[in-house]
């Protein structure tokens, strides 16, 4: 419910990853129409719940911040006023929270409800995208996006109303001044992209090869997550695994950090297709894309068709430095032309239009019901504990209280247990059954 709308909204965030809540936190501030008076961060129970060092590493703050389950957030959504609501979630938590939320409010006031993408989207473009319809805006993060997004809810008849083109919310930074001594590389690591062991092997190899060839560049392997934390995709093989036991050259290091900070001190950005492309194109960072490993849909790489940026190892080993595409960066929105300080002006003004009528709003209208998806909808919901009609199922907890120090040691243990068996048990079972 919200509380006005007044110069100073009151906003929550609801998370379910780093990446999200660094998403989610950041556009928060950045769609605000006036400085927001409060910002609530609620972190979505489940295996990708973000460590305290993962939250610091994000750069992204509220004024607090607690672990909820689904259930635990339905409920403070209704004692608490929030005149904005961003649902920073993979897909299917945003249709379960548009769904549950639609039944704890009623008819009554709420908030204006925002969702988007944390980056680029190479993959389930229609399954996402009709999981996110319903809420008030859908933001896309360039006029590419926009234009597909459109496409997707006219192609089956939904109102196409809510997409609202912005840009990532994290972008920013120096722009490149030239190249420093030392020259430094960094390869941006991805969780989830390559997946097999030899692919991430190879990638390690001409990184390792690169490091040699230039002894006078440092050499960064700039990493996601430590070993046990989960990130946005499950990392199965992290780097710091294949790198065991290996000699590596004095000038290749292993970093985490800020990717900003990374930045500052990057001559080239090299990777498969992570968004840190997209954050180095904006500063005019000389970036590649790689093409080693093909350009597939599965890498995610074909997103940079026609960016100028593809290239492989080779050609960089060689002293390539790609130079990218102008229109392709605009149609992007990397704004590196400047235009970057008004991309969320379209937001802000249709967010305060919501808020002057924030006492009409109409309930959330998700187009996902029983009536259009019963063979999909009632399951999705099931596994958040609602059902068909958004209520929480029968049993479900939904305690005010915080977990004691009993109820948290199980939690992370579990957690870890979890962790343990994707990057330790499962992939031996995989390659036990390929004998």
């Amino acid at each position: 419910m919200p509380a006005s709308a007044t110069k100073s909204p009151r906003i929550a965030v609801l998370a379910d990853s780093d990446t999200r809540w660094k998403w989610g936190a950041l556009t928060a501030r950045r769609i605000a129409p006036a400085a927001a008076g409060r910002l609530d961060g609620y972190l979505l129970r489940g295996r990708a719940t973000p460590t305290p060092r993962q939250l610091a590493e994000t750069g992204a703050t509220a004024d607090a911040l607690r672990e909820v389950t689904g259930a635990e957030f339905l409920r403070a959504m209704t004692e608490e006023s929030y005149d904005i609501l961003v649902l920073a979630l993979v897909g299917g938590g945003v249709q379960a929270m548009l769904h549950g939320l639609r039944h704890a409010w009623g008819g009554g006031r709420r908030p204006v409800v925002v969702t988007g993408y944390v980056g680029v989207v190479y993959e389930k473009l229609a399954d996402g995208l009709l999981l996110r319809h319903g809420a008030d805006l859908v933001l896309a993060n360039s006029a590419e996006d926009a234009d597909r997004f459109r496409a997707v809810y006219e192609g089956v008849g939904a109102d196409a109303g809510a997409v609202t083109e912005v840009a990532l919310p994290f972008l920013g930074g120096a722009a490149y001044a030239g190249e420093r001594a030392p020259c430094t590389v960094t390869f941006a690591a991805q969780p989830s992209v390559p997946e097999s062991r030899a692919d991430r092997t190879y990638l390690l190899d001409r990184l390792i090869g690169h490091a040699r060839r230039y002894p006078e560049r440092e050499v960064l392997l700039k990493l996601r997550s430590k070993p046990g934390e989960h990130t946005t995709h499950i990392e199965e093989l992290p780097y710091q695994k294949l790198v065991r036991g290996r000699e590596l050259p004095a000038n290749l290091r292993l970093v985490y950090g800020h990717m900003g900070e990374v930045l500052d001190r990057t001559d080239l950005l090299v990777t498969i297709s992570s968004t840190a492309a997209l954050e180095s194109l904006h500063r005019r960072v000389p970036t590649a894309v790689l093409t080693d490993l093909g350009v597939r849909e599965a890498l995610g790489n074909h997103h940079f068709l026609g960016s100028g940026c593809l290239t492989s190892w080779d050609r960089l080993d060689a002293g390539h430095r790609p130079e990218p595409d102008p229109g392709w960066l605009a149609r992007q929105g990397v704004a590196a032309d400047g235009s970057y300080a008004t991309a969320f002006d379209a937001a802000r003004a249709r967010i305060a239009a919501l808020l002057d009528r924030s006492g009409v709003l109409l309930p959330l209208n998700p187009y996902y019901t029983p009536e259009t998806a019963p063979g999909y909808l009632p399951g999705l919901l099931a596994r958040h504990h609602l059902g068909p009609d958004g209520a929480p199922l029968p049993g479900t907890p939904a305690t005010r209280a915080e977990p004691g120090p009993v109820r948290q040691i199980v939690r992370r243990a579990a957690r870890g247990a979890y962790r343990h068996g994707v990057q330790r048990v499962a992939p031996v079972i995989r390659r036990m059954g390929e004998l």
